[in-house]
């Protein structure tokens, strides 16, 4: 059962450190940074704030342990899973659940009090359709009164409704159970309550307050209000459903396996509309870290060797002592960059992110121009440049204004490479350095190796950028390891480890 957490320490100090480092241990398999003087300092913001503040205590470990951008996400949803708000049912289904036991006949029976239906596994009889429209009642009424509270309550009551699978039914074989957060709002379809929200929030607007502006106020800013409300729910219901399967398969296997990565860490290749959304809004921060880091090491590299005359000719102002060494400074130069993308669906939001950020970084480079293909090849450096205000739309700007396109729309890399050789040859040259955006994936076609060896003997440096993982290299129709024979072929499956290799790239 929910077990309100008691002021002060309810559990012995070492179960605490146990649990704190296994904590720290899951937010590391994540990719956060966090040192043991982080955890020291956590283990200091729990000494002092004790476990009687929920909230206090999730805000004081994230100040102890982040330190960057992004990865509050990870931390809020393993914070949930190390630090439930309590274990077990909801409390108002433990109260329902012994209201049943004790006299199922006697709705008015002391406990019954905040359910409307017992839950299932209690009441073998309940019907869940009822219980169903029950639920979404009351789950109106608390997103008109935007009580936070309650929609917790009917978050934690609707997963015990509705979000048990396997169980003793799936013949008894252990690992078959769990609780799903998309099988409870499948049942419960929070989304389909707006009208009736928004007719209660408007009746409740019109008793309150008949202002003749306030209907077409209304109109405007509570429906987007309404559904920020239960998006909220909707979290609410995937946390509970998190802790309860933490606590059949281990919290700290859940918590490696159920908490979304941090937005650096998503895959190119796995990524959702709404994770590729959250990508775009990283290429600024992420051009803007790159650019500073480089600066730095300009800044550091650009004191070359010591000259030895300006050396000593200073010392003369000290009696001869070189206190002040005179370096020849180097000025290197910033190298040229050609982005030759593979814009099929397979690899486009890759492609697209990798656009992105070299157009958010072309400061770094003296001359930046970039070629798009499918099965044919056309320069979009113009489109790109134009396009910037509107980076979600990119790809399909390419494939709609460009001709990347021949008489199919299959990737075709041997091709493509092909037709920059002949007609693209002249934008490399001894200071360019070339990339190369795919997955090598030619569908059974030509490589066309000769291509590739031509570019590479007239640029400074070419790179492969594979957003496919190592293992799957040379499976299916990949021409990859033929590629990686003629250049460096890299692994770049997330936003981290493409802004890392961008920056070896830039010279110092």
């Amino acid at each position: 059962m929910t077990v309100p957490p008691p002021a002060g320490f309810p559990v012995p100090p070492a179960d605490l450190a146990a649990r704190l480092t296994a904590f720290v241990r899951a937010l590391r398999t994540h990719g956060l940074r966090i040192g043991p003087a982080e955890t020291v300092d956590a283990a200091a913001v729990l000494t002092v704030l004790g476990l009687a503040e929920r909230e206090q205590v999730r805000a004081g470990l994230a100040a102890a342990l982040l330190r960057t951008d992004g990865q509050r996400g990870v931390f809020d949803a393993a914070f949930d899973l190390f630090f439930p708000l309590g274990v077990g049912d909801p409390e108002a289904v433990r109260r329902a659940s012994a209201q049943q036991a004790a006299d199922p006949a006697d709705p008015a029976a002391p406990g019954a009090a905040d359910l409307s239906a017992p839950d299932p596994d209690a009441d073998p009889n309940a019907d869940p359709a009822v219980l169903r429209e029950e639920l979404r009642a009351r789950l109106v009424a608390a997103l008109a009164a935007d009580d936070r509270a309650a929609l917790a309550g009917l978050a934690g009551e609707a997963v015990a409704a509705f979000g048990r699978y396997g169980g003793a039914g799936a013949a008894g074989r252990p690992g078959n159970d769990g609780w799903s957060a998309y099988q409870t709002l499948g049942r419960l379809a929070p989304e389909t309550l707006l009208a009736r929200v928004l007719a209660a929030l408007r009746a409740g607007a019109a008793d309150a307050a008949p202002d003749p502006t306030a209907p077409d106020l209304a109109d405007h800013v509570l429906p987007d209000e309404i559904r920020r409300r239960i998006q909220g729910f909707r979290a609410m219901v995937a946390t509970e459903a998190r802790r309860r399967a933490a606590e059949l398969r281990g919290t700290e296997r859940l918590a490696e396996r159920a908490v979304a990565p941090s937005p650096d860490r998503i895959d190119f290749l796995t990524a959702g509309r709404d994770q590729l959304a959250e990508l775009r809004r990283t290429v600024h921060p992420l051009a803007r870290k790159l650019a500073t880091r480089l600066a730095a090491r300009r800044r550091r590299a650009a004191r070359g060797r010591i000259d030895l005359r300006r050396t000593l000719r200073r010392s003369l102002s000290t009696g001869g002592v070189p206190l002040r060494p005179a370096h020849r400074l180097r000025r290197p130069a910033r190298p040229e960059l050609v982005l030759l993308c593979d814009v099929s669906g397979s690899v486009a939001g890759f492609s697209d992110f990798t656009l992105l950020l070299v157009q958010a970084m072309r400061d770094q480079f003296s001359k930046v121009r970039v070629f798009a293909f499918v099965n044919r090849t056309a320069e979009v450096t113009d489109l790109l440049t134009r396009g910037g205000g509107d980076p979600a739309a990119l790809a399909r700007r390419i494939l709609t204004e460009a001709k990347v396109m021949g008489h199919h729309g299959n990737s075709d890399y041997g091709s493509a490479l092909g037709e920059f050789a002949d007609d693209h040859l002249d934008a490399v040259g001894p200071r360019t350095a070339v990339l190369i955006l795919g997955d090598a994936r030619n569908n059974y076609r030509d490589p066309h190796l000769p291509a590739l060896r031509m570019i590479a003997a007239r640029a400074r440096q070419v790179h492969w950028l594979n957003p496919e993982q190592p293992s799957l290299w040379g499976t299916g129709d990949s021409a990859a390891p033929a590629y990686a024979e003629v250049v460096p072929m890299h692994c770049c499956r997330n936003a981290r480890r493409l802004g890392e290799f961008i920056g070896r790239l830039l010279p110092v």
